[in-house]
């Protein structure tokens, strides 16, 4: 009977860079002699083109956002049980991908996540709040254990990443035009991730089970207390436009594209105003909200910590 570890990492990468965070995370583990390493790449029945056209980018939000995913290819595994899950997933629209999505629904992913320890590994823009609620609630449901989170945003900054993002997104270039930051995780926080990679496999050949956090105090997770209140905002908005925008799509096409075209208008104003607003309020008023944001940042940062 083997004594081998057996660890499954799941990931939907559209662009590429969640493939590049994946590698350098397990590649301690990916040739130890008592780790068996299986990589999953989740396959949409639709593939998702990269770059996105302007059109397809934003038309996908209302689902997004309301857990309504496209269809992926059904996932085989080939084991039964696992000894450690790593989910990686990337941020649509302040929500898990879509892919990342239906995996989380299918019944036969929840089956094997019960009872499971389940380490999730973000690559996003900044903002992952959200997002990680939502997965945590999901693999709450079907009784996983989440033991760790670990976080890596763009490394160009807030402001410049509103414009250096979304080019990449519609261009397919992470530095189209010279005088903006390159987009993306830097290659230096990429191929830091394999510390935690080397916490992990420490952890599993020395632990019968993993049933408590591995990687608290090494900097896993850093919850920027000047977004709390703006993700939270864009979130709600988020969700009632889109609710709003798949009624008017099931009404007409053409009125839901025309509402569509309205909201990103109404987001490009919000972006520009709400969110450095908020950001101001939360910072005035920090001396006076230091415990309850304390209380936030230990609950986003949870299981980690930061």
């Amino acid at each position: 009977m083997s004594n081998k570890k057996n660890v499954l990492l799941v990931y939907y990468s559209q662009t590429g860079q969640l493939t590049q965070l994946t590698k350098h995370f397990v590649s301690p583990l990916a040739n130890h002699d008592d780790i068996n390493l299986e990589t999953l790449a989740i396959e949409p029945q639709q593939a998702y083109s990269f770059p996105w056209s302007f059109n397809h980018f934003f038309n996908i939000f209302p689902e997004t956002v309301h857990l309504i995913p496209s269809p992926i290819v059904a996932p085989q595994f080939k084991q039964q049980k696992y000894d450690l899950i790593i989910l990686a997933y990337t941020v649509w629209f302040l929500s898990p991908s879509q892919p990342i999505t239906a995996f989380l629904q299918d019944k036969n992913t929840q089956q094997l996540l019960a009872d499971t320890p389940v380490v999730t590994l973000i690559g996003c823009r900044n903002m992952w709040l959200m997002a990680q609620e939502t997965v945590k609630r999901y693999l709450k449901e079907a009784n996983a254990n989440l033991v760790d989170n670990v976080v890596r945003i763009d490394s160009c900054g807030g402001p410049a990443s509103f414009i250096a993002t979304p080019l990449w997104m519609f261009t397919g270039k992470k530095q189209p035009v010279r005088w903006l930051p390159k987009a993306g995780i830097s290659d230096e926080d990429i191929s830091d991730c394999a510390k935690y990679g080397e916490k992990i496999k420490t952890a599993l050949l020395t632990q019968p089970k993993i049933t408590e956090p591995m990687l608290k105090n090494m900097g896993a997770v850093k919850v920027n207390e000047r977004l709390i209140l703006s993700e939270k905002f864009g979130y709600r908005s988020f969700y009632l436009w889109g609710k709003l925008i798949i009624k008017a799509g099931k009404i007409a096409r053409p009125l839901r594209q025309g509402l569509l075209y309205f909201y990103i208008i109404f987001l490009v104003v919000i972006i520009l105003t709400v969110v450095p607003i908020s950001a101001l309020i939360k910072t005035l008023l920090s001396p006076w909200l230091k415990n309850k944001i304390s209380k936030q940042k230990r609950l986003f940062s949870w299981p980690s910590g930061e």
